[in-house]
């Protein structure tokens, strides 16, 4: 079974996705908060590293102990969580501004840099999911007129428009690149599965099957296509044959 990169929410904050996903039959492979968490989870096939979410280098570095420790990478899950986001920076304080732009973009920018960079050296075959877990702005919730829903902070809201654009510049290069397959998915914050990432990572773990398991390998339009959390992913994708 695939070996899996998780990256998004540190550990112990990703632990119940992490271990759907090992549930599975996959070796996941994830950042941890502090170093007491790298070897806590290891007998459930949950491996971990630290690392600096503001460097470049340090992405790097989490790549090559992901390997290292897994022997290869078959999938990589960037994964944002907007509504765990809210619980980290409920406020648009200054003070806040610099640590969510590391938390919630220029972390997952720099792995993804790296992440290409890495793809091009070793050439070999992988699959890339990009996954939010979407939450209402302000200007969502005023159109709207939601009561009782408080909502997301404009650094998340921008975060996770960034993230978007990531994913979807991620994808546009398939074409240059066969050895490479993407996943984008959305969870709207109407969707039945939001409340459980078991389900969720369930899903994602029976999409990405789907892809790994399609006669044909994804052409650009397909791979810039949002699927929806819960739905039939769309393949046209080839890989591990």
């Amino acid at each position: 079974m695939p070996n899996t990169l998780l990256i998004g929410k540190d550990l112990p904050s990703c632990l119940e996705m992490a271990e759907a996903l090992s549930a599975s039959g996959r070796k996941v492979f994830t950042p941890a908060k502090s170093s007491t968490e790298l070897t806590k989870f290891e007998s459930e096939n949950i491996f971990a590293c630290t690392w600096n979410k503001s460097s470049a280098v340090s992405a790097h570095a989490m790549l090559i102990n992901a390997e290292t420790t897994l022997q290869n990478i078959d999938e990589v899950i960037f994964y944002f969580d907007s509504n765990y986001f809210c619980t980290q920076f409920e406020t648009d304080r200054t003070e806040e501004i610099s640590a969510g732009t590391d938390t919630m973009f220029t972390s997952f920018l720099f792995a993804a840099n790296e992440l290409i960079k890495r793809m091009d050296q070793k050439q070999e075959k992988i699959l890339v999911s990009f996954f939010v877990k979407e939450y209402p702005s302000k200007a969502e919730i005023a159109a709207s007129k939601t009561a009782g829903t408080v909502p997301a902070a404009s650094i998340i809201s921008a975060a996770q428009a960034g993230f978007a654009s990531i994913a979807e510049d991620f994808a546009s290069v398939t074409e240059s690149r066969s050895f490479l397959s993407v996943l984008l998915a959305k969870c709207p914050y109407s969707n039945e599965l939001y409340k459980s990432e078991k389900l969720l990572a369930d899903w994602l773990a029976s999409s990405m099957d789907s892809i790994h398991n399609a006669k044909n390998h994804q052409n650009v339009k397909q791979a810039l296509c949002w699927n929806k959390a819960g739905s039939k992913v769309q393949t046209g994708f080839s890989l591990f044959k």
